[in-house]
């Protein structure tokens, strides 16, 4: 089981990547055309890598996972491509989201082990 809890996790990430992707592809400086078709192509790879995680992950694992991936991909890309400034406390909050997952993480395969 934890080979299929390893793919959803990395379902949940390449879900929360293909939304950052979405979000940086719309302030790309293309033309709308594109932008648009970029941002629903990344959007629809995104629900699919997502619900490919529901089947290994339970829906708080997928979605946490899913939006720090997609928070912390987003700022960063912010922060490299568009020089957008990350102030300290986008960094305390980028840890804080990072603890929380692990946390959630972690409870949910001990609460699972005491079950079995």
């Amino acid at each position: 089981m934890e080979g299929g809890r390893s793919k959803g996790y990395a379902w949940a990430i390449a879900a929360g990547l293909n939304a950052a992707f979405a979000a940086v592809s719309a302030k790309l400086l293309l033309s709308p055309l594109v932008r648009y078709g970029l941002v629903v192509i990344f959007n629809v790879v995104m629900w699919g890598c997502y619900v490919n995680s529901l089947k290994a992950l339970s829906s708080l694992q997928a979605t946490v996972t899913n939006f720090a991936t997609n928070f912390l991909t987003s700022g960063l890309a912010g922060f490299f491509l568009f020089e957008e400034l990350l102030s300290s406390k986008w960094f305390a909050g980028a840890l804080s989201i990072v603890i929380g997952v692990l946390i959630l993480s972690k409870s949910s395969v001990e609460r699972k082990e005491n079950m079995d």
